[in-house]
């Protein structure tokens, strides 16, 4: 019998099962990870988040002594990053004496991210560099029982993003009726050959988005924190606008992401909702 001492938290209602194995001694494989986040017969979550510590992470080149974030999508299958995650994994840190604040070091498979708390609650993570491709691949997904295709703006955010910028007018029906029950498709194929997270985005104002997303390994999901950096650069690139803030409201609610000189930033909420134990089931061997 296995018992893990768990977390569980969100960003924006994008939500995850959080597991402190400082040493890397858990080693959660794909059904561990499908089962935690099982809504019905495990915990719940749109992924996991396994903090470790760097020195016990082969693929890390970096200070050992950080905290490494080891994100797993709900399927199990492994992630470069994730933006709401990072600001859970950061605020659990913090809650936890794990780490001191304001500001904390968070080592990810993308490389080094600092996480900054707000006087007001929220956290501001340095996100990294961002690039766009315009019109890179043609995106499809159903509306309203009709498929529908439309260009879409590659970005890359530390993982990979298509970028549907819908335009107007009427374009909240059209983000309203989108089917995302499945993942949409995109051609060319190979030019995401490890799949990639697909963002549906709607402006409201100036620099103020609201956006679905689908992402890989998870389905859809109420929010995507790199999904709101990439909709934004992907924005300032169609109209030209090199820096600034943008607003952008996902399903879960609202985040604020920052450009400037080819790197981004993003502030948002993130809430511990609950502690305990849970007994794993047991793993299956081989015959």
């Amino acid at each position: 019998m296995r018992s893990w001492t768990f977390a569980k938290g969100h960003g924006t209602l994008n939500d995850f099962v959080l597991l402190v194995d400082r040493h890397g001694l858990l080693d959660p494989d794909e059904d561990d990870v499908r089962w935690l986040c099982d809504r019905r017969a495990g915990i719940g979550g749109d992924g996991l988040l396994r903090a470790v510590k760097a020195e016990h992470v082969p693929s890390w080149e970096g200070d050992g002594s950080l905290w490494f974030m080891d994100y797993r999508n709900a399927d199990g299958s492994v992630a470069e990053m994730c933006g709401n995650g990072i600001r859970v994994f950061a605020r659990h840190l913090l809650d936890s004496g794990l780490a001191d604040g304001p500001e904390v070091q968070v080592a990810t498979r993308s490389g080094l991210r600092t996480v900054a708390a707000q006087p007001d609650g929220r956290l501001r993570v340095s996100m990294g560099p961002v690039r766009t491709t315009p019109d890179a691949v043609q995106v499809s997904a159903p509306v309203a029982g009709e498929r529908r295709s439309w260009p879409a703006t590659a970005v890359d955010v530390g993982n990979p993003h298509a970028v549907v910028l819908l335009g107007a007018p009427a374009t909240p029906d059209v983000l309203d009726a989108l089917d995302l029950s499945a993942a949409p498709s995109w051609v060319p194929a190979d030019h995401f050959p490890s799949g990639v997270n697909v963002e549906f985005v709607t402006v409201l104002g100036e620099r103020h988005l609201r956006m679905r997303v689908h992402e890989r390994g998870s389905g859809e999901t109420l929010s995507c924190g790199t999904g709101t950096v990439a909709v934004a650069a992907a924005h300032a690139a169609r109209v030209g606008a090199g820096s600034g803030t943008w607003r952008v409201d996902v399903r879960g609610g609202t985040v604020e992401v920052e450009l400037a000189d080819g790197e981004a930033w993003m502030t948002g909420p993130a809430e511990l909702v609950a502690h305990g134990e849970v007994v794993l089931p047991d793993r299956r061997t081989a015959a």
